[in-house]
């Protein structure tokens, strides 16, 4: 029942006030291949795209209040993360197959004679940064790739990043355009944008799994017991781990973390092919919209299967808020879905 369900704890719900814009500014270094982005004076993320990565992403991810929300792996080692999915790292736009390659779980961690059913995302270059008092913008370009370097897609993605004392937000804009070949994304699971979390909005657990501290020791303990109480919430009210494998306009996935509340919430585009998405919503961390699995998560009885003709192109679009000290409410989302629309 749509938006019926509010979210239970009443501390955590938010009264709805236009807080002030906060200015955007980048800082590139071009040695590293990052661009940090500041907002208010304070780091949000780094947009990073370093030889040695399969694709490029924004990482870390940071609240207003400084809360680290991206899992550390495999780039960082923390106490009490999991090291599982190395594929998994900040938040990223890729797919499971594209003409075949599986572009969404290449890793450093796929042996040499198996990367050649891999794909990469490379060549990137910036192209633009624009600081702004209410907004900054970053532009850059980039190649869908075979190991042999063959282009299958270029890539131009805009972001428009902005803030408030109590929020962040990224609105990613990303067109693919087919190269020489057509293009034929298979309608599977892993896809397509997608963000790795905290071990704080993991979901409650007593199951024993493997976490590792920041010296590479590993011990077994409860998710309940490392700090997880994750929680998912879609526009269409469905909560928990009922939330994977369901279309929405929005789904957010909220907890605490130190004690503060803090959420992430993803918005899809009505002009977004297979809108509204489905959410590969899992209850480990990993959180991604996928419009193009529908073969998948309808268990066969709706099919996509979108295909590129050469120079044909595709556009997606998503607002991604990341909120500290409040959780929004689903009115707020449904606002903010609404707003987003007219982009």
């Amino acid at each position: 029942m749509k938006n019926k369900l509010m979210l239970t704890v009443c501390c955590f719900v938010s009264l709805h006030v236009h807080a002030q814009s906060e200015g955007v500014t980048f800082i590139s270094n071009s040695k590293e291949k990052s661009v940090k982005v500041m907002i208010g004076g304070k780091h949000f993320t780094s947009f990073i795209y370093p030889n040695d990565l399969e694709k490029p992403i924004l990482y870390p991810i940071i609240t207003a209040n400084g809360q680290v929300i991206t899992r550390g792996f495999p780039l960082e080692k923390r106490d009490g993360e999991r090291i599982d999915h190395p594929h998994h790292v900040g938040l990223w736009l890729n797919y499971e197959s594209v003409n075949g390659l599986d572009f969404w779980n290449n890793s450093y961690n796929i042996p040499a004679d198996k990367k050649s059913k891999y794909g990469w995302i490379r060549n990137v270059a910036v192209e633009r940064t624009e600081n702004g008092k209410n907004n900054g913008k970053l532009s850059y370009s980039a190649n869908w790739e075979n190991q042999a370097g063959k282009v299958l897609l270029k890539e131009q993605t805009a972001f428009v990043f902005s803030g408030t004392s109590d929020s962040r937000t990224i609105d990613r804009i990303t067109t693919l355009t087919a190269q020489q070949d057509s293009v034929f994304f298979k309608d599977a699971k892993d896809g397509m944008l997608g963000i790795r979390l905290t071990k704080e909005l993991e979901f409650a657990s007593d199951k024993v799994e493997e976490f590792t501290d920041n010296q590479g020791n590993i011990t077994k303990v409860s998710a309940s017991g490392n700090g997880a109480n994750g929680n998912y919430l879609t526009s269409e009210g469905i909560t928990g781990v009922k939330a994977w494998g369901t279309r929405g306009n929005w789904c957010m996935l909220y907890g605490q973390k130190e004690g503060q509340p803090l959420a992430v919430s993803i918005i899809d585009h009505q002009k977004n092919p297979g809108y509204p998405t489905y959410w590969h919503a899992r209850d480990y961390g990993l959180f991604a919209a996928n419009p193009l699995g529908q073969q998948i998560f309808s268990n066969g009885k709706e099919t996509l299967n979108l295909k590129l003709s050469p120079g044909q192109s595709i556009t997606f679009k998503y607002r991604i808020i990341v909120s500290s000290g409040k959780i929004l409410r689903a009115d707020e989302l449904d606002q903010q879905a609404k707003d987003f629309s007219k982009k």
